[in-house]
């Protein structure tokens, strides 16, 4: 994998950063961290990136909502 490839693998985990909910960081890592493993297996990779991308932006959603 070259760099952007890790960088576009890493956003979920900085969307889960931005939300500062310590409940979304943690799966979101992990969503982060398979992407980046299969990334060879790019159908199963880009799976694991959305579900990392779907709960940062549902913790991020929550953030704005709140306040």
């Amino acid at each position: 994998m070259n760099v952007l490839q890790i960088s576009v693998a890493a956003i979920p985990f900085l969307v889960a950063l931005m939300s500062r909910t310590g409940k979304a960081i943690a799966p979101c890592l992990l969503a982060s961290i398979f992407t980046v493993l299969l990334g060879e297996e790019p159908h199963r990779a880009v799976v694991a990136w959305c579900i990392g991308m779907l709960i940062a932006a549902v913790a991020l959603r929550e953030r704005l909502r709140a306040g």
